[in-house]
C-alpha cells in the first residue's frame, strides 16, 4: 500500500501510569507519548480522552486471555477469507498474511465534521485542477501557476488535454492524514490516481466486528456500506442497456492488492478484468467474452494511467488496453478516475494549494498540509540548500524522474556527507524534481503488544466519492500504524499493521446494507458472461493440474519398483524413464540402474518446465487470474499442494521417501479435483474445467497405452503397470483371473466407457462440454472444436480392441491438440477476427 513520503519523524515514548481503576492500569500499563507528540488515546498528562474511555473499560474489563482469544479469531477469519497483501521489495515473500492491529482507532464526533468537510472541498479543488489541466489550462496559467510544475510531472499525459469542458477526472479520491502535536489534522498526500485501501477498510470492519461484536454494538459507529452504495450507484448511471457492467481493470493477480481488487468486484457487484480482457474497435471499449465481444461503457480503473494505453501512453506497458486513449477521448467509455488523474498526487502541488483553493473555489483551504516548498523555483532551491539539513527533501511527483537518488524521502539530518553531497548536487542540477518539507513529529494510536496497549505512530486514508449530488466521505478509513517509532515504516510494504476506523456519532445511526431486502431480489440463474481470459486461466488451470497428475502417478510407480528391488533391466522401468524424458521431467535419459535419481529429479527440479513443482506453479499462476471465481477450499488446497511441492525435504531422498511424498501430493491434488467437483456450479467456467481435465487425461492415457501396451513382446510387467497408473487394477482382476492380456487390457483402459479413467470416458465427456458451451456470433453457429470432439469419440468406440495399432492412438492425440488449439481459438484468442466486421 502506498503510504511512504510525507516527510513525517516519530518521537520516541517515555512511560508514565493512567488514573483509573486496576484493570485499566494493567491494560494500559506504562503508555504515553514523548513530550510534543499527540496521542489518539491519552493526552499529555496520561488520562485517557473522553471518547475513547468506554473502549478502554471495555477491553480492560476482559482477561488479556480471553482478549487475545477474540484478536485471534478476527485473525482467523482474516486467514479464511484469502486476505493478503504482496511485497514489491521480496519477490520471495509472495502473499502474506493481512496484518491486522486489533485495537481501532476512533475518531470522535467533533474531529469527523472537520475531516469531511475538509476532504469534500480538497476532492472539489483537486477537481477543478484536474478539469484545468486537461483543457488547456488558461485558469492555472493566469494565475502564475508553473508551467514546469505540471509539464515536467510524468503522470501529465499530453495526449487527453482536448478541448471543451473535460469529463469528470476524480470519481474516488483519497487522502492520507495524520495530527501536528497541536492536534490539528495534517494532509499527507493526496491520491488521485486509483486510490487503494477502501477494501481492505471493509475487511478490517468485517473482522473486528467477529472479533468485537458486543463492543462494536454498544458504541454508535458510522456503517461504511452507505458510502459503497453511492459509489455502485453513481458508476452504475453510466452503463447503458446490453453492456457488460461496471467492469473493475486491475493490473493482475501479482499486484500487491489484487486481493482487494477482487474482494470490491464481488463486494459492488462488478465484472473483474485485466487489460487482455479487453480491446477498443472503432473507438469503443469491448470485453471479450466466450459469448463474443460486449461493449464497455465504465472502467473502474485500478492501473497507473500512462500504463493504460501502450499505443498513445506507455508503450512498455502490458496492462493496459490499445486505443484506450482515443476512446476517453470519445467519451464511449467512463473511466474512473479518469487518464491522467494522478498529475495531482504530485507533492509539488502542495505548496500552491492555498492560493489555488482561493482563486478557483473562492474558499481558504480547510485542511492543511505539511509546510512544502518546491526547489523548481531558483530562489527556493537555493534558500532550501542554504538550510538543507533542516529539511526532509522528497520526490516532488508520484513517480520519480531518471538522475534522482535511490530511496527517499530523506530526512538529510540523517545522511552521511556522500549522501548528502549527492543529494544537494542533484537538487542544485534539477531542481524541479525536489521538494523540501518540515520535519515533524508523528501522532500515535494504541496497539495490542504483549497483553498490554502501546502507541504506535499511524496515519490513515480518509477515501471520497463523487455522486450525482456532490460528494460523499466513506464514515471509517484505511488506517496503517507503524512497526517501529520510523514514520517510514507507516507502509505495507515495510511492516505496518493496519487498524479499522470507527468514526463515533453523537447517536443511533442507521443501519445501511448492500444486501438488497427478500422482496428486491429477482430470481435469477443466468450467470453472466465470462471473459476469454478466465475461461483460458480454467483451462489450463485444469490441464496441468492433471498433467502434475500423471507424472505423480508415473514418479510413484517408479519409487514403488525400486523400492520391490526390480531388476534394472525391466522395461517397465525403462519405459517410466522414457516418458519422464520426454515430459519434460527430468534432464536427461536416466539409465535403468539410476531410476531413483529420476524419480527424485521429476519430484523436486524446479526448473524443468514438465518436473512437479513446476507443473503446480504453472497450475497455481493460472488459478491467480481465477481466485475469485475458484472454490475458497479448493484454492486453499491447491496452496496447500503448491507448498508441499516446494518444501525442502524433511529427510534423505529415499526409494521410500519419494513414493510417500509422491503418495501425499496425488492425495492433495485428489482433493482440489474433489472441491471443484462438488462446489463449483456447473455453469460455463466449470465446462472450461472440465475440458481441460478432460484432453489432459486422455493424453496422458494414449501416451501410458503406446509406452506399455505393446501386442508384440510386451511384457506382462507392462500390462501390470498400465493398469495401475490407470488406477483398474481392481476392475481388470475382478472380470480377468488370469492376469493381464493385451486385448483386455487395452479395452478396459482406452474403449470402456463404465472406466471413468478410460480414453472413451474422457471422449464422450469431452463431447458433452462441447455441446454445452455457447454458439459463436454473429453466425449462431457451434465451434468447430465440437465436430472434432464428434468424429474422436465416435472413432475411439469404433475401435477393435484385438486390432489397435500404436498409430491408431497417436492419431488420437493428434486431435485432442487440435482439439485444444479449435477451443483457443474459438473462444480464448482470435475471436476478434471473426466478429470484427460486424462490429460498428
Amino acid at each position: 500500500m502506498e503510504g511512504e513520503g510525507t516527510g513525517l519523524r516519530v518521537v520516541t515514548t517515555e512511560a508514565a501510569a493512567d488514573d483509573g481503576s486496576p484493570a485499566r492500569q494493567a491494560l494500559i500499563g506504562d503508555y504515553r507519548p514523548a513530550p510534543g507528540v499527540y496521542d489518539e488515546m491519552v493526552d499529555a498528562q496520561g488520562r485517557v480522552r473522553g471518547h475513547w474511555s468506554p473502549l478502554v473499560d471495555r477491553l480492560a474489563a476482559e482477561p488479556a486471555e480471553a482478549l487475545a482469544q477474540r484478536f485471534a479469531a478476527a485473525d482467523r477469519y482474516l486467514k479464511d477469507s484469502g486476505v493478503f497483501y504482496r511485497v514489491y521489495d521480496d519477490p520471495a515473500a509472495g502473499e502474506r498474511p493481512w496484518p491486522l492491529a486489533h485495537v481501532p482507532l476512533l475518531i470522535s464526533p467533533e474531529d469527523w465534521a472537520a475531516i469531511e468537510a475538509g476532504a469534500i472541498q480538497r476532492a472539489r479543488l483537486m477537481e477543478a485542477i484536474l478539469a484545468d489541466a486537461y483543457s488547456g489550462g488558461e485558469k492555472l496559467a493566469g494565475l502564475g501557476f508553473p508551467a514546469a510544475l505540471m509539464a515536467g510531472s510524468p503522470d501529465f499525459l499530453r495526449p487527453l488535454v482536448q478541448a471543451g469542458p473535460p469529463p469528470r477526472q476524480l470519481y474516488l479520491y483519497a487522502i492520507d492524514l495524520g495530527r501536528s502535536p497541536t492536534g490539528q489534522w495534517w494532509v499527507l498526500s493526496d491520491r488521485t490516481q486509483a486510490p487503494s485501501g477502501a477494501g481492505y477498510a471493509l475487511e478490517n470492519r468485517i473482522a473486528l466486528s467477529r472479533a468485537l461484536s458486543d463492543v462494536l454494538g454498544a458504541f454508535d459507529v458510522h456503517r461504511l456500506a452507505s458510502f459503497f452504495d453511492a459509489q455502485r450507484v453513481e458508476l452504475a448511471s453510466h452503463r447503458e442497456v446490453g453492456d457488460a457492467g461496471v467492469c473493475l481493470l486491475t493490473p493482475g493477480p501479482l499486484n500487491e492488492t489484487s486481493f482487494e481488487h477482487a474482494y470490491l468486484a464481488r463486494y459492488l457487484g462488478f465484472r473483474l478484468v485485466e487489460g487482455m480482457d479487453l480491446m477498443v474497435l472503432g473507438g469503443e471499449v469491448y470485453l471479450r467474452t466466450v459469448n463474443g465481444l460486449h461493449k464497455v461503457r465504465v472502467l473502474m480503473r485500478r492501473i497507473d494511467g500512462d500504463f493504460a494505453d501502450p499505443l498513445e501512453l506507455n508503450a512498455r506497458s502490458r496492462l493496459g488496453i490499445p486505443g484506450l486513449a482515443r476512446a476517453a477521448r470519445r467519451r464511449s467509455v467512463t473511466l474512473a478516475n479518469a487518464l491522467g488523474s494522478g498529475l495531482a498526487e504530485s507533492r509539488a502541488l502542495l505548496g500552491f494549494l492555498p492560493g489555488l483553493a482561493r482563486n478557483l473555489l473562492g474558499e481558504e483551504l480547510m485542511l492543511p498540509h505539511l509546510p512544502t516548498l518546491w526547489c523548481g523555483e531558483p530562489a527556493v532551491r537555493d534558500a532550501v540548500l542554504a538550510r538543507l539539513d533542516a529539511y526532509v527533501i522528497a520526490p516532488a511527483f508520484s513517480r520519480t524522474s531518471s538522475g534522482i537518488p535511490p530511496g527517499g524521502p530523506w530526512v538529510v539530518s540523517e545522511m552521511d556527507d556522500a549522501s548528502r553531497a549527492k543529494l544537494s548536487d542533484a537538487i542544485a542540477r534539477r531542481g524541479v524534481d525536489f521538494v523540501a518539507q518540515e520535519v515533524a513529529t508523528l501522532s500515535t494510536t494504541p496497539v495490542w503488544d504483549n497483553g498490554q496497549l502501546e502507541p504506535h505512530p499511524f496515519n490513515v486514508r480518509v477515501f471520497v466519492a463523487a455522486t450525482a449530488d456532490g460528494y460523499v466521505v466513506m464514515p471509517g478509513g484505511f488506517a496503517l500504524i507503524g512497526k517501529s517509532q520510523d514514520l517510514r515504516a507507516v507502509s505495507m510494504q515495510r511492516g505496518a499493521r493496519s487498524a479499522d476506523v470507527w468514526v463515533l456519532a453523537n447517536g443511533p445511526v442507521a443501519q445501511t446494507t448492500l444486501i438488497p431486502g427478500e422482496t428486491q431480489i429477482i430470481v435469477r440463474r443466468d450467470p453472466g458472461v465470462l471473459p476469454s481470459r478466465a475461461a483460458d486461466n480454467l483451462f489450463w488451470l485444469a490441464r496441468y493440474t492433471e498433467r502434475a497428475e500423471a507424472t505423480l502417478r508415473l514418479v510413484r510407480a517408479l519409487a514403488a519398483r525400486v523400492s520391490a528391488k526390480r531388476s534394472p533391466g525391466a522395461a517397465d522401468l525403462a519405459g517410466i524413464g522414457e516418458l519422464l524424458f520426454r515430459w519434460g521431467a527430468t534432464d536427461v535419459l536416466y539409465p535403468a540402474g539410476e531410476a531413483e535419481q529420476a524419480a527424485e529429479t521429476a519430484l523436486r527440479n524446479t526448473d524443468l518446465p514438465g518436473a512437479v513443482p513446476s507443473l503446480i506453479a504453472a497450475a497455481r499462476q493460472a488459478g491467480l487470474g481465477v481466485r475469485e471465481r475458484f472454490p475458497p477450499d479448493a484454492w486453499r488446497a491447491l496452496e496447500d499442494l503448491h507448498a508441499f511441492v516446494h518444501a525442502p525435504p524433511s529427510l534423505e531422498a529415499t526409494d521410500v521417501a519419494v513414493f510417500d511424498r509422491a503418495n501425499q501430493a496425488l492425495r492433495t491434488i485428489a482433493a482440489v479435483t474433489g472441491y471443484q467437483l462438488e462446489t463449483m456450479n456447473r455453469v460455463v467456467g466449470w465446462r472450461f474445467l472440465k475440458l481441460g481435465f478432460r484432453i489432459e487425461r486422455a493424453l496422458a492415457t494414449c501416451r501410458f497405452v503406446r509406452q506399455f501396451a505393446r501386442r508384440d513382446g510386451g511384457s506382462r510387467e507392462e500390462m501390470d503397470l498400465l493398469l495401475e497408473l490407470d488406477d483398474c487394477q481392481l476392475t481388470y482382476r475382478s472380470r480377468y483371473p488370469f492376469g493381464a492380456a493385451f486385448a483386455p487390457v487395452v479395452d478396459l483402459v482406452l474403449i470402456d466407457e463404465s472406466n471413468p479413467r478410460s480414453l472413451a470416458f474422457q471422449m464422450a465427456r469431452l463431447k458433452e462440454h462441447m455441446l454445452a458451451l455457447p454458439l459463436l456470433p454473429p453466425s449462431g453457429r457451434s465451434s468447430p472444436a465440437v465436430a472434432v470432439a464428434d468424429r474422436l469419440y465416435e472413432t475411439v468406440v469404433a475401435w477393435d480392441p484385438a486390432l489397435i495399432q500404436p498409430d491408431d492412438i497417436l492419431g488420437i492425440e493428434n486431435g485432442l491438440m487440435h482439439l485444444s488449439d479449435e477451443i483457443t481459438f474459438s473462444f480464448f484468442r482470435g475471436r476478434e477476427r471473426l466478429v470484427a466486421g460486424e462490429t460498428p
